[in-house]
């Protein structure tokens, strides 16, 4: 299986252990009973952990088109490798980033991840 599809799995991997980590960790447990509300009403780096998951499952359609768009066209697997794995790293980043509160840079490197997958899209152009 080519190194490309293992970095597809840990892109839909990161939502489930963001919001694992930010369930587990903090003031405020989890509640099972309304996890919707429970949510809702945390603040400070649990409820960004709660954004970063949810941004997670927003970007990550479009890797995944990127990745699939690149094999089905015969782009160079390695550089196809090599992409995937930045973006994931840079989403590794952006959720400490965001856990951190530190907005601008956090905004930076979604953008560099957003051009990898562009690039990972040009590939197969």
């Amino acid at each position: 299986m080519h190194f490309a599809y293992w970095m597809l799995l840990a892109a839909a991997m990161l939502p489930y252990l963001t919001i694992l980590f930010v369930k587990r960790a903090g003031e405020r447990r989890f509640d099972n009973h309304r996890p919707r509300a429970w949510m809702e009403q945390l603040s400070g780096w649990q409820q960004r952990g709660d954004w970063a998951h949810r941004n997670h499952f927003e970007v990550f359609p479009i890797f995944l088109a990127a990745i699939f768009v690149a094999e089905t066209t015969g782009a160079p697997q390695e550089r196809i490798d090599q992409l995937a794995s930045i973006f994931v790293a840079l989403r590794i980043v952006y959720t400490g980033l965001y856990l951190a509160d530190l907005a601008t840079l956090r905004s930076i490197v979604w953008s560099l991840g957003f051009v990898v997958t562009l690039w990972i899209f040009v590939l197969g152009a």
